[in-house]
């Protein structure tokens, strides 16, 4: 065979490789993004959600990450305008929170507003000692800036809808399970009911 011919050959079988190759890259990529939701992952293989935020709690005091060391938290991003969904999900935690028995001592649940223009301190704190819902629950909100920063840190979607006094708040469902370290654990659903939220606490509590 001509020189000219095995080398032609040769540069074909190493543009072949590399295209495979780039491929094998995109499609293991696109698995892997996939199969965590487009999350970045952190070095533990478990989604990166949570992070630093300074926020105001319903008694008026500034807060931040650190009110998470050393007790195992459940964070949920609503407002207490919602219809449906938020006072909804309260109930729901709150006979979690009795599933748990002695383990829901060291378990808070925070709500953080996704609505400053209306939730005030006082409001949250008002809203959240309704019957019905989790003793204990603490209340944040905060500027506008904020709540953004804090909700881009848990990767929480919302998103004002409408104009004028009768406007709503679009905003994500899900209810994050967070370590006695700050770092995420696993993300409760809402399909998931009272007791098997209460089975997956127990089983994460147990792994650390």
């Amino acid at each position: 065979m001509p020189r000219r011919t095995v080398l032609l050959f040769a540069g074909l079988c190493l543009v072949i490789a590399a295209v495979l190759a780039i491929t094998t890259l995109v499609v293991v990529g696109g698995r892997d993004r996939a199969a965590t939701g487009g999350q970045t992952v952190s070095e533990t293989g478990q989604p990166s959600v949570g992070g630093p935020f300074t926020l105001i709690d319903q008694d008026g005091r500034p807060v931040d990450q650190t009110m998470l060391d050393g007790k195992w938290s459940l964070v949920f991003f609503g407002f207490t305008w919602c219809p449906e969904y938020c006072p909804t999900t309260l109930a729901a935690l709150k006979a979690t929170q009795d599933r748990l028995g002695d383990r829901a001592d060291n378990l808070q649940i925070l709500f953080i507003s996704v609505d400053p223009e209306r939730d005030s301190p006082s409001v949250l704190k008002d809203y959240l000692s309704s019957d019905g819902f989790p003793e204990g629950v603490i209340g944040l909100t905060g500027t506008p800036a904020q709540i953004r920063a804090a909700a881009d840190a848990y990767r929480a979607y919302y998103k004002k809808v409408g104009e004028g006094e009768g406007y709503t708040m679009d905003h994500s469902l899900t209810v994050y399970l967070m370590g006695p370290d700050g770092k995420f654990r696993s993300a409760l659903g809402g399909d998931l009911g009272p007791e098997r939220s209460a089975e997956l606490i127990r089983r994460v509590m147990d792994r650390g």
